[in-house]
């Protein structure tokens, strides 16, 4: 069975079972889904048609729905897990597109209070393998109640169910700052952290690694992740997450190790703490060891980790000297053998890695590029270049192969994925240029031909892509071929001294009215360092007299209207609209109805079959009728399809809606939590002026009694002038009282300096509480006008259930005519029973007729099986469209 078969009988039985949920169209479903898992059709399931489209909303909705059974929703899931296991794009669309997110979330929902069924460990492991690495938004359904489902379970006593929790709870936490504060505000947070702190001393490493994960998330800027992640703690961290990744159990640790020593070192305090670990050169060699390992996925997880330790600048030169300049040995003699041959060099290691094939995964030889990019800006800056000469020629002689002009019939797939890698091949070169005798190296082996043959077939396939359809793919594709072009002329730019051939061949790429399509590409693109590489081609280029400068300008101007109208366009369009306007555009209305003509022809062979017609006429007569009623038949389908596209299109409208309304409470409840946590600032702002005011007051009190005592002083000072012998011994006491007085004062000054600065600061805070309050105004501005769209969406599905209503009457004006006919034919039947018993009459006075008697009566017979089938047809289209009885069905099979 081919796939398109396949999708059509799986779309069929996806609808019949949500008309019916039987146990029989249950297990119809599942045995199609079991026969499209043993089909290779992810390709065709993820391309954006309208049929595998159907197909997979319908799964989404029957495995949403709490009604159905968990071994149908096992099923679907399995199915959506396999084709995202397998593709990454099936992954993103999945994830992005039809929300299977939010339908696991949901389903965790629904079975929350029985967390040991076997469905919701496998909604949680489908849900740790869907968000690994995938950022997930924080408006989607069930996305608060996934989280406090997460944080109940971690103490769960099953430990697959614990597992799976914090698997799933450390890809939802990272990167994603909503997350983060939706998890900080609840009430069980406190509790939350203990159990992730227990989890430290747990005996599964897996389980170690996803609780640091996700305290690094949430607590390393805070004070309770500044005391677990100290200079105490840290290096057993290290040695915690060297361990796993060069001895771990399974690729799944080894991942989230990686991702939590990458997460760790973007902190400056962590990465200095690492710089200084005792053990970082052998944990170094041993990690460099498993680039030698046959697994590419293990290989480009630890070129991740080794590309982002090279953000640090020590740890970057530590590992261009072991990679470029491999020292002797550094472990100890009783360590294993195995991690000694598997540290020697790791350079060769790269070189395979760089050159793997295109269909194997991207990130491999991407992240070896990456590095090798890291090492050998490094290996420049370090004037390490001349010990790495022999590495470099073995390279050069492997890395210019992958520069050769790719095959314009393989696919886009492909076709993309060389493009990536020949940019990424070209920036490399283009940091050996860095470097006199590097340069020399690549100018001995680099030719021309690659270069201009290389530039050319992509310019080709550029206009190509400029004068297709317009898709995402498209333009992507676009972007990525105007990179490499731009920066392969480039790299022609800095060999067209050291090569003739290469400048005359530079020169004449750049006066090429093709390269106005990169450059105009490449000069509105949003990436800094694309602008730079295309504003030095333009330098280079404006000078020449055959460069297109004028077409140029055309092209940047389109280039920005085209962004400023999909800007437009795409503010002023909502989701909601978008998704009928689809719907519309993918299921045609078909009319399809009898004309008049082929009325008028049934009456007339009404009346000639009673008025009495010759015999030899009357086959092709039976045949019209044939006709006539397939005619029927497929407008009658063609109505049938219609009233089903008009109520997916409603049914789709109605979820978007719901969609549209739960990104407006998510949003809400968002600005209502940015305001309380204001409103708790400006208290808290208060009270701390409350606590100054207070001790200002107390000040100003310490002054007046300082005051007070002075003039008192001051008095008893007047009456011991009196007394002359008593003057000299009391001038000394005055003396200091009066330096006391002007402490005193200068206390009183600055204190008033500071009720200066306090007061400015309350109306500062009463100014800020201003805004807020409009802004609070506006707010509630805009939910009226959304309440206000909402009523007009709700009008407009009453006035579809009223077309809906009305379509419903024609259809029983159609059965009535059905019915009719019907009629029609139980008379035409006994005409053609007194016939037959004129030509029984006739036989038996003409014997030389018998033998064409007996023809005709079998034409006759084939001609009542037809009717038959084709009545039988009739009667399984009333029961799929009118839901009439069984017996009904009965009877029209007897006619």
């Amino acid at each position: 069975m081919d796939v398109s078969t396949c999708l059509k009988s799986l779309l069929l039985a996806i609808r019949q079972y949500r008309n019916n949920r039987s146990a029989l169209n249950a297990s119809q479903l599942q045995k199609h889904i079991e026969d499209v898992s043993g089909l290779k059709c992810g390709g065709v399931l993820f391309s954006g048609q309208v049929l595998p489209s159907e197909c997979l909303s319908g799964l989404m909705e029957v495995a949403g729905d709490p009604n159905t059974s968990h071994a149908l929703t096992g099923s679907i899931i399995s199915l959506l897990a396999q084709f995202a296991a397998s593709d990454g794009e099936a992954k993103e669309a999945l994830h992005s597109s039809y929300n299977f997110t939010g339908t696991l979330a949901s389903i965790i929902h629904c079975n929350r209070s029985t967390p040991e069924e076997p469905l919701v460990l496998q909604c949680l492991n489908v849900l740790q393998r869907l968000t690994y690495s995938v950022r997930t938004q924080h408006c989607a359904s069930h996305i608060h109640e996934l989280i406090s489902f997460l944080m109940q379970h971690v103490q769960s006593s099953n430990d697959d169910i614990v597992k799976a929790c914090l698997g799933l709870m450390a890809n939802l936490c990272r990167h994603d700052i909503s997350v983060q504060s939706h998890i900080k505000s609840q009430s069980n947070v406190k509790a939350f952290y203990r159990a992730l702190i227990n989890f430290l001393g747990h005996n599964c490493l897996t389980v170690v690694v996803f609780a640091l994960s996700i305290l690094s998330s949430l607590t390393l800027n805070e004070e309770v992740g500044q005391k677990l992640f100290n200079a105490k703690n840290i290096h057993q961290t290290f040695q915690l997450i060297f361990n796993i990744t060069v001895n771990g159990d399974g690729t799944l640790t080894r991942n989230y190790a990686v991702d939590l020593l990458v997460d760790l070192l973007k902190n400056p305090k962590i990465a200095d703490y690492l710089t200084k670990y005792k053990h970082l050169s052998v944990c170094l060699s041993e990690v460099l060891g498993l680039l030698h390992n046959k697994d590419p996925d293990t290989a480009s997880k630890v070129m991740e980790l080794l590309v982002s330790l090279c953000s640090v600048p020590v740890l970057r030169k530590l590992i261009c000297e072991t990679v470029l300049r491999p020292p002797a040995p550094r472990l100890q003699p009783a360590t294993r053998k195995g991690v000694q041959a598997r540290g020697s060099e790791p350079s060769l290691a790269l070189v395979h890695w760089v050159t793997s094939p295109l269909d194997g995964p991207e990130q491999c030889y991407m992240q070896a590029l990456s590095l090798l990019t890291e090492l050998f800006e490094e290996a420049i800056d370090s004037s390490l270049c001349s010990s790495a000469q022999s590495f470099v020629e073995l390279l050069l002689q492997e890395v210019l192969v992958l520069l050769q002009s790719p095959d314009s019939t393989e696919g886009e797939q492909l076709l993309k994925k060389r493009c990536l890698r020949a940019g990424r091949v070209v920036d490399f070169l283009l940091v050996l240029c860095g470097d006199d005798a590097l340069r020399m190296l690549v100018s001995q082996r680099l030719s021309p031909e690659v270069c201009v043959s290389q530039v050319e077939l992509l310019l080709s396939y550029s206009q190509d892509l400029s004068g297709s359809t317009c898709t995402t793919s498209n333009y992507q594709l676009s972007q990525v071929c105007s990179k490499v072009v731009l920066k392969t002329l480039e790299l022609m730019s800095h060999f067209r001294q050291q090569m003739p051939d290469m400048e005359a061949s530079f020169y004449r790429i750049l006066q090429d009215q093709r390269i106005v399509t990169p450059l105009s590409l490449t000069m509105t693109s949003n990436c800094r360092e694309n602008v730079q590489v295309a504003l030095r081609i333009l330098f280079e280029a404006a000078p020449l007299p055959d460069f297109p400068s004028v077409i140029l300008g055309d092209s940047i101007a389109a280039n920005n209207a085209y962004r400023q109208k999909d800007s437009e366009l795409s503010i002023r369009s909502s989701p909601a609209s978008e998704d009928v306007s689809f719907v519309g555009k993918s299921f045609p209305m078909m009319h399809a109805e009898p004309s008049g003509s082929t009325c008028q022809s049934i009456d007339s062979l009404i009346e000639k079959l009673q008025n009495g017609v010759e015999e030899k006429v009357k086959d092709v007569h039976m045949s019209e009728i044939i006709d006539v009623y397939e005619q029927k038949l497929s407008a009658l389908a063609c109505k049938e399809s219609r009233l089903q596209d008009l109520l997916e299109a409603k049914a789709l409208a109605l979820s978007q809606a719901d969609r549209l309304i739960a990104q407006y409470r998510c949003q809400r409840a968002q600005a209502e939590a940015e305001a309380r946590k204001l409103a708790s600032l400006l208290k808290d702002t208060e009270r701390k002026k409350e606590n100054l005011q207070t001790e200002l007051n107390d000040h100003l009190l310490e002054v007046e009694r300082l005051k007070s005592d002075s003039q008192q002083l001051l008095e008893h000072n007047g009456r011991l002038q009196e007394v002359a012998d008593q003057h000299q011994e009391l001038k000394g006491t005055y003396n200091q009282l009066l330096s006391r007085y002007d402490k005193s004062e200068g206390m009183l000054k600055e204190l008033q300096a500071a009720h200066i600065s306090l007061t400015q600061q309350a109306e500062g805070l009463r100014k800020t509480n201003e805004g807020l309050k409009l802004q609070q105004e506006r707010t509630l501005a805009e939910v009226a006008e959304k309440e206000q769209q909402i009523k007009c969406l709700k009008k407009d599905v009453l006035e579809k259930e009223r077309k809906i209503t009305g379509l419903e009457n024609d259809v029983r004006r159609q059965e009535e005519q059905i019915h009719e006919m019907e009629e029609n034919i139980s008379i035409l039947r006994k005409e053609l029973n007194k016939t037959e018993q004129a030509r029984k009459d006739t036989s038996i006075k003409a014997s030389s007729l018998e033998l064409q008697k007996s023809q005709l009566e079998a034409k006759l017979e084939k001609m009542e099986e037809e009717l038959s089938k084709h009545t039988h047809m009739i009667a399984m289209i009333h029961s799929l469209s009118s839901g009439k009885l069984k017996g009904d069905a009965t009877a029209n099979l007897s006619l």
